[in-house]
């Protein structure tokens, strides 16, 4: 039977970022697929020669838009480690409550762009005009609408009043149930299901083997999740993560829609719990030393290491994305599934490749 190479990508109108895909297939089956990173390269890394420690900040948080308060969370939490910085209890909570909102932010960009990969363009709004709320949350508590840049080494840059925390978990209350109102179509759509059931799958052990991270992996029935180690102010808060059984492109999208929910229910948690006091201590002296800082982005695991030298520039800065743990699994996923079948999977990992190569 003859055999056909194709190149899936980088440009591609489903693809939201470029990843590029070089596809063997069989009479549309897909025999074999290798995955191809390098498309946006920034060097972000490499910064640290020309900017202080302080200065990073608001560099890691441009390693991805939509997750950048979670980058600069994570980078500050190791920089606050090194240098045995005690963060005031408030402004934990505050962090908790930034990252989670950028976690529902994220997951309803993505539960939209997964209906536009299989052509449900109603459902893509409709989902994206429910994200423009947590984005006025932002932009009255922040300022800005995607790269918050709330953190800072010592805790965090600006307070929330008590009538702004009210005013969010109303807000979050009409969230909440207009995404409900959505679960329906998502979740018991014969068009949906006939699309994303059985397609992608990754069984339990394979997901432990492949080393998936985030709802990727909590798809497969594996209960890991960074936030359960308790940074920030997680381990004052009450939470299970959310789990799939099936590993499939369902599965996936269920964990992700069922987890606004469980971010929504954080958040509540917090402002209930959260202290008074300061929300930033004063920074004195130099880092030296280093340390490896794990979080939970709306992806999955995010690893930052950092090396420093006691001077005002770091020694060495390397992050470990999320994507870059969960595409090596797309090789495994995509063989023996019509090519009509290759955005739906991809996007099921949700990818970020602004993430995996900064």
């Amino acid at each position: 039977m003859l055999k056909t190479v194709i190149p899936f990508g980088p440009q591609h109108p489903v693809f939201p970022e470029p990843i590029h895909l070089t596809l063997t297939v069989e009479d549309e089956i897909i025999k074999q697929a290798l995955p191809a990173l390098g498309f946006v390269h920034r060097g972000l890394e490499t910064l640290v020669d020309k900017s202080d420690f302080h200065q990073m900040v608001q560099v890691v948080e441009r390693v991805c838009g939509i997750c950048s308060m979670i980058h600069a969370m994570c980078y500050c939490q190791a920089i606050e480690e090194i240098m045995a910085i005690q963060v005031p209890q408030r402004a934990r909570y505050l962090r908790v409550i930034w990252s989670e909102l950028s976690r529902i932010h994220s997951h309803l960009l993505w539960l939209g762009l997964f209906a536009d990969s299989f052509g449900f363009e109603n459902l893509f709004m409709q989902f994206w005009k429910i994200r423009e709320k947590v984005m006025d949350i932002h932009e009255a508590t922040t300022g800005n609408r995607v790269i918050v840049s709330v953190n800072a080494v010592g805790g965090v840059r600006r307070d929330m009043s008590s009538e702004q925390l009210q005013w969010i978990q109303s807000q979050l209350a009409n969230v909440k149930q207009e995404v409900a109102r959505l679960g329906p179509t998502l979740l018991e759509d014969y068009t949906i299901k006939k699309r994303t059931v059985g397609k992608g799958i990754v069984s339990r052990d394979k997901a432990y083997e492949l080393g998936l991270v985030g709802p990727t992996l909590r798809a497969s029935g594996i209960a890991q999740d960074v936030r359960m180690l308790g940074y920030a102010a997680f381990n004052e808060l009450d939470f299970e993560p959310v789990l799939g059984t099936d590993g499939d492109c369902y599965a996936r999208s269920k964990v992700r829609f069922q987890e606004v929910f469980q971010s929504i229910d954080l958040i509540g948690q917090a402002i209930r719990k959260i202290p008074g006091g300061e929300v930033q201590v004063t920074v004195k002296g130099r880092p030296e030393g280093e340390t490896v800082t794990r979080v939970e982005q709306p992806r999955g695991e995010l690893l930052y290491y950092i090396k420093a030298d006691g001077s005002k520039n770091l020694d060495r800065l390397r992050i470990r994305t999320p994507t870059f743990a969960n595409i090596p699994a797309l090789v495994t996923m995509l063989p023996g599934h019509w090519l009509s079948d290759v955005p739906v999977i991809v996007l099921s990992i949700d990818p970020c490749i602004s993430c995996t190569e900064r």
